[in-house]
């Protein structure tokens, strides 16, 4: 089959085994992500339903319910303690990282399974407690990659492993926005490492090309390099405002990667092999585009039907498929761990000036 004609036929919904049944979700931390795309994300989904809102504000809970038609708005006292366990069978962690950990132990306590968002956790001494969490109460776990559905992605996956690119030999990655433009508050969780973990700019955006990498390359990374700097005022108490870094993935294939959260807005991830390159620019915010290039095939995709925020769409029914069929869920949580422990490297390598493996 010619590569044009593979393409037109490739299927968005590679991952889907079943379209029947509901999964009711609670969603627990209710910031912008959540009311402003995970809400609607669940209100477009084929599998998944919002019966609970859990919020440190009982007011918010229970207005945000009463704007979305849902059933039960909660503390998260109230959550702890148990309530409307009957109206929900899982539950989706929006919260700040430090608080994924408390969140997840409860669910587990509950026989709940767990959706969290990336990072698992601050910490990767935490991020394994989680994890432990969940295994010892056999509860499905799985970190919300959403790129890990995004067609594009998923298309080029598959080509490298058709060996589209012939052997991958290195990987470049850029992710960057400005924070405090989005987000105009010098105190805001992401600034704070009590909160955050271990800095700003490589937990929140350079997990981007760390895992997208692993995902496209079914290998993972070895050892890491990495340098930081604080310039800004807004950023003192986190090392990276600004962050470098190189990963050395299984096989010996490098990856560069940069980011930062006080710059210019800029996403891309380039896999480039011994026959061809897979360029994705845009790669991880709004509609990604696919650049395919070898010998005399230049091709740029732009899935006109998908947008960024499909992606949150198939992240819950991706999720809830696999809950309701019982099959095996590809970002669990020791496929989270690696990007904890790999970022934890890359944070020790800035620190001491040399390589640390992984």
């Amino acid at each position: 089959m010619g590569i044009h004609s593979w393409i037109q036929e490739y299927t968005e919904r590679d991952w889907q085994t079943t379209t029947n049944g509901t999964v009711r979700f609670a969603l627990i931390g209710l910031g912008w992500w959540t009311v402003d795309v995970a809400i609607p994300a669940i209100e477009s989904s084929t599998l998944c339903e919002t019966t609970v809102l859990v919020s440190g504000s009982k007011e918010k809970a229970e207005r945000i319910a009463d704007e979305h038609d849902i059933e039960h708005g909660l503390t998260y006292d109230e959550y702890h303690d148990g309530a409307a366990t009957e109206a929900y069978d899982a539950v989706y962690i929006g919260t700040p990282n430090a608080y994924h950990f408390e969140h997840v132990k409860s669910a587990a306590r509950f026989d709940k399974a767990a959706l969290c968002e990336k990072p698992l956790e601050a910490t990767a001494e935490r991020a394994q407690r989680l994890v432990e969490a969940a295994e010892d109460a056999d509860i499905p776990l799985m970190t919300a990659y959403r790129m890990q559905v995004d067609p594009a992605v998923r298309c080029a996956r598959e080509l490298i492993e058709d060996g589209f690119i012939g052997e991958p030999t290195h990987v470049y990655g850029n992710n960057s926005q400005s924070i405090l433009e989005m987000i105009p508050d010098p105190d805001q969780w992401r600034l704070d490492p009590d909160v955050t973990g271990y800095g700003t700019s490589v937990m929140d955006l350079g997990i981007y090309t760390i895992n997208t990498a692993r995902f496209l390359l079914r290998r993972d990374p070895v050892a890491a390099t990495a340098y930081m700097t604080s310039e800004h005022d807004g950023f003192e108490a986190v090392p990276d405002e600004r962050a470098a870094f190189t990963l050395t993935f299984e096989g010996g294939v490098p990856l560069v990667s940069t980011a930062s959260q006080n710059t210019q807005g800029d996403t891309q991830l380039k896999i480039t092999g011994t026959e061809g390159q897979i360029d994705l620019d845009p790669a991880f915010h709004g509609k990604v585009i696919l650049s395919l290039n070898r010998d005399d095939i230049h091709i740029d995709i732009e899935n006109t039907s998908y947008s960024g925020d499909d992606e949150m769409e198939a992240v819950f029914d991706y999720f809830a498929d696999r809950v309701l069929s019982g099959e095996e869920i590809y970002p669990d949580g020791h496929h989270a761990l690696v990007d904890m422990e790999t970022i934890h490297a890359i944070h020790e390598a800035a620190e001491t000036g040399s390589s640390v493996d992984i």
